[in-house]
């Protein structure tokens, strides 16, 4: 049931001019547009809002023709991106739920065997628009010509109450799109909501349907869980829910180091400093890559560095399959990983190459992880520390006198004589003087 209020303390002052313009723009141009979903939600949560949506009943073609600048995305659900100055506003159009069967004006089915939604183009009314969406909170549509809130599913009462509810039957609806599990997890830990007891109990029944579900879409999910600024909160109830061993091989003992990643991961988000998700996935896949690779005190030679490398490709791969991950980020994790070892290798040579890697920040801050989750003695990431700030030569001075020792190479010389005596002999039994350098063979 449909109800208006004019008294929801949403300030006009804190909405985008441009949305707000867009809007106006569609109404002079005769069609119905609205204000929708996550700003409305966040503005009334006392959140600013990340970007601001608009729910129209014209068309996306309808929307070019009003707008010079538009681009239309999307194939399952096909939007208009309308460009206003320098900020993009997403322009939807209204949309009904889809029944069993498919639509009889489409001659294409729009779920799968297994109840998932395969396209989500029929459009519909604004009163079908709010029940199709995926959460009561996200349904809420506001009028910033009559600055009121239009409410179809009591989404005011679950914002007053901090609930996060599904719409209609929560089983139904995440068979329809299994990502919406991992949008329950990341609104509750975004936005400090409770499940509604229905939504909850619906999540573990349909949480393997989340392997039907396209890896890149995962990915996509995986970056707004996780580099947020809410991660430990995701992680914990990702934990709560069973949710983790879907996503990643994460042994029980590797919880540390994720959490400490995704701890430091949501602080550099608060002081906004960049962030990326192969620090994660380095730490998520840390231990799984641990079990497949030789011990890293091993890793010496260059034939242990090629275990290494078809270790981290292993894993990688195996990853892929649940959580596409691309290539950047893939070599990111691997030359995190590669340099562990040589971080715990103090020699004059390798110092020196560590120090100027490209990867060697990230690389030093993942061996803090696990300082941290005491993998490793924190005397070695003191030194470390130090050796950002030292001189080179002074550098060279504080090595551990045991492992900054080089292997002298062996002189050979040219034997001369037919006994065989070299020249070094010859010239330590006729007092020690050493032969030239030149005498030396290369």
């Amino acid at each position: 049931m449909l109800t208006q209020t004019a008294e929801h303390g949403i300030d006009r002052e804190h909405m985008s001019e441009n949305a707000v313009a867009v809007v106006e723009m569609l109404r002079d141009a005769g069609f119905a547009a609205y204000l929708v979903g996550g700003c409305i939600r966040d503005l009334l949560l006392g959140r600013t809002p990340k970007d601001f949506d608009v729910a129209t009943d014209a068309t996306p073609e309808d929307v070019r023709e009003v707008f010079p600048r538009v681009r239309l995305v999307g194939r399952r659900f096909r939007i208009a991106h309308v460009r206003m100055r320098r900020e993009i506003i997403e322009v939807s159009t209204f949309r009904r739920t889809i029944v069993d069967g498919g639509d009889t004006r489409e001659h294409r089915p729009h779920l799968s065997e297994h109840g998932v939604i395969l396209h989500d183009n029929v459009y519909g009314t604004i009163d079908e628009d709010a029940f199709r969406r995926d959460f009561t909170v996200n349904a809420l549509y506001y009028d910033p010509v009559e600055h009121r809130v239009l409410d179809y599913c009591d989404g005011m009462a679950d914002i007053a109450s901090r609930t996060l509810r599904l719409i209609g039957d929560p089983r139904r609806r995440l068979r329809e799109d299994p990502v919406r599990i991992l949008r329950a997890i990341r609104f509750a830990a975004k936005l400090d909501l409770k499940m509604h007891p229905d939504t909850e109990n619906a999540i573990a029944p349909m949480c393997e349907m989340l392997a039907a579900i396209p890896p890149a879409r995962l990915f996509d999910e995986f970056l707004k869980l996780f580099l947020a600024g809410h991660g430990v909160r995701a992680f914990d109830l990702l934990q709560q829910y069973d949710l983790t061993e879907i996503l990643f091989p994460l042994p029980s003992h590797g919880e540390d180091i994720v959490r400490l990643a995704l701890a430091s991961t949501d602080a550099r988000v608060k002081q906004t400093k960049p962030v990326t998700p192969g620090f994660l996935l380095a730490a998520f896949l840390w231990h799984e890559y641990l079990d497949r690779s030789p011990p890293l005190a091993a890793l010496n030679g260059d034939g242990s560095r090629d275990e290494q490398d078809a270790a981290a490709s292993a894993v990688l791969a195996a990853q892929q399959s649940t959580i596409a991950i691309p290539r950047r980020h893939g070599y990111f994790v691997r030359e995190v990983w590669g340099l562990q070892p040589r971080l715990e290798r103090l020699t004059a040579g390798n110092v020196a190459k560590v120090l100027e890697h490209r990867r060697f920040r990230a690389a030093y801050d993942f061996l803090m992880l696990r300082v941290e989750a005491e993998d490793v003695p924190a005397e070695l990431g003191d030194w470390w520390t130090d050796a950002q700030v030292q001189e080179p030569e002074e550098l060279m001075q504080k090595l551990p006198l045991e492992r900054s020792r080089r292997r002298r190479r062996r002189r050979r010389y040219r034997r001369n004589g037919a006994n065989g005596t070299t020249e070094s002999a010859r010239a330590v039994a006729n007092g020690g003087a050493r032969p030239p350098q030149g005498d030396a063979v290369p």
